[in-house]
Formats: structure tokens, sequence, C-alpha cells
């Protein structure tokens, strides 16, 4: 039996006061194995340096993707305590990490979103030194705090090259954090940096700002346009075996926008041990004034089309395959990159 009317009835629009969501997947199954001894350790890291360096129009969407007990109770903790937590999805099994971060994007409606892995640590301004690049390119549509040497490497820069070529600049520039670049191989545990690398890398320009091509997606902020050229069907994998390319870098290349992420180094790959620098760097966030300004307008995006992405993709493989040693010398770098 129903009684009555449901007033959401007479108020049923769904609007948001906030435009900046940050989706992290958790899946810490138990605190015994090697590999996830430290996982709680370097969760809580991640999640204090967030809530530390994000601005009052951010929201969270935490995402329990098949945890322990303990791990449950902090996230549920979190929930519990802070406003900016709005969502704590509980899952009991594993159900992938790209099948966890859609649960929460499909469902939400910012223009913004970042994903990130749950050893990641912000560091002050993060945010708002991406929102800059958006603002600053109305094209991006992928960018992250953490710049790489190597990401103008990725297959899924086509759109990105077209845009350099034709519309902005591009030319290499000096690294403005090395120690950044140094600290995210020390965290995958091989090298993948040459000298030349810790130096220069290779950037796009317009008329307002500069930005490093390419990036990685352990922590990356997308338009919500890109989700949705994303496929509708549930991903296969839990992780890896093409997944996040699949659902994150190709829809976002070949809906015509640009892969970028901010000149200095902005966050942290902490990887499964912890290690006594990260508590220093930890206390440094907390202790820092964080500076972050509020995205006055985020300009509507304005992606290349498909023509100027087939175009790119071939000037790509020509300039970066072909004749990459020939180009870049152009550029002014002589030795090998």
């Amino acid at each position: 039996m129903r009684i009555g009317a449901n007033p959401e009835k007479e108020n049923n629009q769904l609007s948001v006061e906030h435009y900046h969501r940050v989706v992290i997947p958790v899946y810490i199954p138990n605190l015994e194995e090697d590999y996830f001894k430290d996982g709680l350790v370097i969760l809580k890291l991640c999640i204090q340096s967030l809530l530390k360096t994000i601005h009052s129009k951010t929201k969270i969407s935490l995402i329990d993707n098949g945890c322990c007990n303990e791990v449950i109770e902090y996230l549920q903790s979190l929930y519990n305590e802070h406003d900016c937590i709005d969502q704590l999805l509980n899952s009991k099994i594993n159900l992938g990490k790209v099948n966890a971060i859609y649960s929460a994007v499909k469902s939400n409606l910012e223009p913004l979103i970042t994903i990130a892995d749950a050893d990641v640590m912000f560091l002050e301004n993060w945010q708002s030194e991406v929102e800059k690049v958006f603002a600053n390119f109305p094209e991006a549509g992928m960018v992250s705090p953490v710049p790489s040497s190597l990401g103008y490497r990725s297959k899924f820069v086509n759109s990105t090259i077209y845009y350099g070529l034709f519309k902005g600049k591009i030319k290499f520039e000096d690294v403005i954090s090395s120690e950044g670049l140094k600290k995210f191989q020390e965290s995958i545990g091989r090298d993948m940096y040459d000298p030349i690398h810790l130096e220069k890398y290779l950037t796009v320009s317009n008329k307002k700002a500069t930005a490093v091509i390419g990036c990685g997606h352990f922590v990356a902020t997308l338009r919500v346009e890109v989700f949705k050229s994303a496929p509708a069907e549930v991903c296969q994998h839990k992780i890896v075996g093409g997944s996040e390319n699949l659902y994150f870098d190709i829809p976002n290349d070949q809906a015509g926008f640009l892969r970028l992420a901010t000149k200095n180094n902005y966050a942290y790959h902490l990887g499964n041990a912890f290690e006594s620098w990260m508590e220093k760097k930890m206390e440094e966030v907390l202790s820092s004034s964080s500076n972050n300004e509020i995205l006055k307008e985020l300009p509507e995006a304005q992606p290349m089309s498909r023509l100027q992405y087939y175009i790119g993709k071939l000037f790509r493989i020509f300039l970066f395959k072909k004749f990459k040693r020939q180009y870049f010398k152009l550029k002014g770098i002589k030795v090998p990159y």
C-alpha cells in the first residue's frame, strides 16, 4: 500500500553545487601478504593528503572493492566524519578497477572527475594547477598532476599532436621537478628515464599556457565527456589487460581531446611499501597553507574532429616513429631521446 505522493516528484531535477569529483577505488583484501601489508598505511597517506589539498567545490567517492574488515572500517569512518566524502560504495568482491570507477562516474554529474589509485599522495595546489590546464586548453580531456618525459610516446596522443602541430606549438622545455620523475620510477621498481629525460620534456603551448604532452592514469582528471565515449559493456579484466586503454585512453583520444600534464609535479605514486620519506612529505603537506583557487568557469569542451585525430595519428607515426631523431634535432635535442 502507498499513502500520499512522493514529494521528490515535485522536485525531480538533479543538480550539483560542486564541479569536481575524485574517485578512488580501494582493493586491499588483507594486511598479511607482503604485497598488501602496508596497504592501510599507504591508503591513509593518500586520503589525508587528498582531504588537505582539495577545494570546497569537490566531492569524493570511495569504493570498497573487496577490502578486508580493517580497511572497510577505516573507509566507513571517513564517510561518517567528512562531508566532502559523500559516497562510499561497497562490494564484497573485486569488481576490477575500471568497473569500480565507472560505478561512480556513471552516477554523478560533475564535469571534472579525477580518478586516482589508492597509493597516491596529493601535493599542495594539485587541483588548481590541473584545473588551470583545462581552463587554458578547452580542448583538453585528460590532465594529470604528474608529468612524464615519456608521455609523448603514448599511442593515444594523436589529437594532441594535431593540436600541437597545427594550432599550438610543440617544443622541448626544462623539467621543473626531476625529483618527481625519479620518485615515480622508484615507486614502480624500475628505471624508466635516461639522463636527458630528467632534463627535458616535450610540451605543447598556445597563447595562454604550456603543458606537458601525454600522461599516465594512476592519477588523472578527465572531462565527463570522455566517459561518454567509452564502451558501454562491462570491462572483463580486473586490472591491466588493456582495460585502462580501452575505457580511458582511447575514448579521450578518439573523441578529439588532448592528453596533457602539468609542468610541475603535484603528486607522488607511493607504491605498496611504506618509506620514511613519505611521512616527512606528509608532514609538509599537512602543514602547508594550500592556495587552491576555485575555477571561476570551466570552458565548454572544444575537441578536435575525427579527421584531425587521423591527421594527428599520421603525423605521430611519421615524426615519432620514422623520423624521430631528425625531428628532435630540429627541436634542439641531439642525443637519443
